[in-house]
């Protein structure tokens, strides 16, 4: 039996066992997949443990899909353009990286969710791990102009110069946000409100046609999200479908088959009314 995981800190709230296992018996393939929790300082170490007792494969959440990146062998062309790793393929005796992330979020906006995401003027709050996976899929999708914010400024420039588009990414500064005028998309890719520590947002960055993302589901999308549709914001949206959709895409690289998403993610939304946080 072939053996996967999820690494994170933390992590043992994560869906991801349940999305993969169900994928699995839908495809009619018998996998082990677990959560295995690990703080920054011990996630190579653990990795490396996981690689020698056979681990197969593997998916990366926060706080380590840059780290991973810098672990594995060799890397995707999604995982080098982000700079982040959130899926792990064995690759002889290490790891082959690559990022579902973007796709997976561009799948669930389009796909289930009828966005046209050509031509939105759109805002990312966040420069870590999140946003550099969602960045460059949002940009292949055909948004328009992308301002990313971030509370340390220097990561949210080393996204902008990450991504080399200077004409149509630009980096801001939080208390330039109220005068950045209106969006037609904004992507919340923070943990901030893990923490309760969500910036404070104008409510001028809300047009007519806004869309609003978190990231994050359950309980970590709340305070954005209630923001959001305080300020008018129609098509408010969690990151559950994108976990969902995300995991699709891992699945197919380690199996090589597309498994059906919805009725996965239609139970997690029965089930799960209220979550605690994405990945």
């Amino acid at each position: 039996m072939k053996r996967y995981a999820v690494f994170g800190h933390p992590v043992l709230h994560s869906l991801s066992p349940k999305i993969h296992l169900a994928f699995a018996k839908q495809s009619g393939i018998a996998i082990e997949y677990t959560a295995i929790e690990c703080a920054p300082g011990d996630f190579p170490g653990t990795l490396s443990s996981f690689a020698r007792s056979g681990g197969d494969g593997g998916n990366v959440t926060q706080p380590h899909k840059q780290r991973a990146a810098e672990l594995c062998n060799l890397l995707s062309a999604r995982a080098k353009r982000a700079g982040a790793v959130n899926t792990l393929i064995r690759h002889g005796n290490g790891w082959l990286g690559d990022n579902t992330d973007g796709a997976g979020l561009v799948r669930d906006l389009t796909g289930r969710h009828g966005l046209d995401l050509r031509g939105r003027r759109t805002l990312m709050l966040g420069a870590g791990g999140a946003a550099r996976g969602a960045a460059p899929a949002l940009l292949d999708a055909g948004i328009g102009e992308l301002f990313i914010v971030n509370r340390d400024p220097q990561k949210a420039d080393a996204l902008v110069d990450l991504l080399g588009e200077p004409g149509r990414v630009h980096s801001r500064y939080l208390d330039d946000l109220a005068s950045l005028g209106e969006f037609d998309l904004i992507v919340n890719a923070t943990s901030a409100a893990r923490h309760g520590s969500l910036p404070k947002l104008p409510m001028s960055l809300v047009g007519p046609r806004t869309a609003a993302i978190d990231l994050s589901y359950g309980e970590a999308a709340i305070p954005f999200l209630a923001w959001a549709r305080a300020a008018g914001v129609r098509d408010t949206i969690d990151g559950l479908g994108m976990l969902v959709e995300q995991a699709a895409e891992s699945f197919f690289l380690w199996h090589g088959g597309r498994p059906d998403t919805d009725p996965v993610h239609a139970e997690l939304q029965a089930r799960h009314a209220v979550l605690i946080t994405g990945d």
